[in-house]
């Protein structure tokens, strides 16, 4: 197996109840993620998430920031079954895939909770929700046939793109965008 190659890292899969803090400090070190969720049924959903927007609370709990974008299926997946599966691999460095199972809370700006999420990670204009992730399992794998690949900088699109439209453009965008899933699924972000 390809995988059972020693390069100094863990070539086997591994799988851990909670989150170390050498893993912790490397999630901290990466600059993209992915996102996995998937409802009962239709369209499973997979981003790439970047920016300053994951921080690490304790090794079984993650927060991270979503910002508006053009659909919002984690949360609206979430509510129909609280699963979520969140992905790094390294592109930089030794091999590694690190995937983190878990079921997450959604945290609104209507909330109590988002002024805790707010000290962790201060919400930048077009911030729609936070994700407080309960960890269920992590897992480390190889990475070998991940590219090495140098990092640039952050995009600042949609940053641009929430100043241009000002707070109130973001919740007509919520209205008009953001209520669905792309399967119809409602996603509660008006209320």
């Amino acid at each position: 197996m390809i995988c059972a190659l020693s390069i100094k890292v863990s070539a086997m899969a591994q799988q851990f109840e909670s989150l170390s803090t050498e893993l912790a400090e490397w999630i901290a070190d990466q600059h993209i993620f992915f996102v996995a969720s998937a409802a009962q049924d239709g369209r499973i959903n997979l981003s790439p998430k970047g920016q300053e927007s994951l921080r690490v609370v304790n090794e079984q709990q993650l927060v991270w920031l979503n910002l508006t974008g053009s659909g919002n299926e984690t949360a609206a997946h979430l509510l129909q079954r609280n699963r979520i599966t969140i992905m790094w691999c390294a592109f930089e460095g030794l091999p590694r895939i690190l995937r983190i199972y878990g079921s997450a809370e959604t945290v609104h700006p209507r909330d109590d909770a988002w002024e805790a999420c707010a000290e962790l990670i201060p919400p930048p204009l077009g911030a729609r929700q936070y994700f407080k992730v309960h960890i269920d399992m992590v897992q480390t794998s190889c990475g070998y046939a991940v590219p090495l690949m140098d990092f640039a900088e952050d995009r600042q699109v949609l940053a641009n793109w929430a100043t241009q439209r000002g707070q109130q453009g973001i919740q007509n965008y919520w209205q008009e965008r953001n209520q669905h899933s792309i399967d119809g699924l409602p996603t509660d972000i008006i209320q």
